[in-house]
């Protein structure tokens, strides 16, 4: 298993993060042998079907990071800090144990919330931060990074979290040399998705590169493999075997 300590070796060998937010594609995630599992409160759209990240909490949270942490016993589980957990540092330190004492390793914090972050660490919570694209505050999902003034504040914001403790940071849906230039600047690993190809590693949400959605997935990630198609297949052939009395077998 990875430690949080050794994180700073993805600055050299390249980070293969995904998100796994069950037991059983946890398990096949640690198996495949991926680096670090992020339990993000991205299972609010592919898991749960609602329309925003805020709409779950740490409750919700806690049960999908319990379940990953059993799934993937071997595994760095990295846990999405949701809407409103770490508003104040308080509330992010009791909330970071939390899910440590689930099977978490680390959590991670949109945006420069550098005194829940120092909070955190002081408190031996390890912590990934997240720049670029802040879904759970984003009033726009464009592309971040293509005006100076949004540039200048990205560059001063990495080295805030830097500074603050961060172990790591997520660079989403940002300029690709704006992406670049961060991962130069910071000694910690940038981990992108939709970020370009000049960061320290990649992240993607599962249910993208397994093809597990019937429709178009983000231009940033790629399907590779064909679930959906297959388990529809599997859940036809179930119809009609029991439609026409094939199943169950003499």
């Amino acid at each position: 298993m990875i430690q949080a300590s050794e994180f700073a070796r993805f600055k050299h060998t390249p980070m293969v993060m995904a998100t796994g937010y069950d037991y059983p594609f946890a398990r096949i995630l640690e198996e495949a042998g991926v680096d670090v599992i992020l339990v993000g409160d991205s299972l609010a759209n592919v898991v749960l079907g609602l329309s925003s990240t805020r709409e779950v909490g740490m409750d919700t949270m806690s049960i999908f990071v319990a379940a990953a942490a059993r799934g993937a016993t071997r595994t760095h589980i990295l846990a999405d800090m949701p809407y409103g957990s770490d508003s104040d540092p308080a509330k992010a330190v009791a909330n970071g144990r939390r899910f440590l004492q689930l099977g978490a390793h680390s959590v991670k914090l949109e945006g420069a919330k550098l005194e829940a972050i120092k909070a955190l660490t002081s408190e031996g919570i390890p912590v990934v931060g997240h720049l670029g694209l802040l879904p759970q505050t984003a009033k726009s999902f464009k592309q971040v990074g293509r005006e100076p003034p949004e540039r200048d504040e990205v560059l001063r914001s990495a080295d805030a979290l830097v500074k603050a403790g961060a172990i790591g940071m997520v660079l989403e849906h940002m300029a690709f040399d704006l992406a670049a230039q961060v991962t130069r600047a910071v000694p910690v690993p940038t981990i992108g998705i939709g970020a370009g190809r000049d960061v320290d590693g990649q992240v993607l949400v599962l249910h993208d590169f397994l093809g597990l959605h019937p429709g178009p997935i983000p231009p940033f990630a790629k399907a590779f493999a064909g679930l959906h198609g297959a388990a529809l297949a599997g859940a036809e052939e179930y119809c009609r075997a029991v439609r026409e009395r094939r199943f169950p077998e003499k």
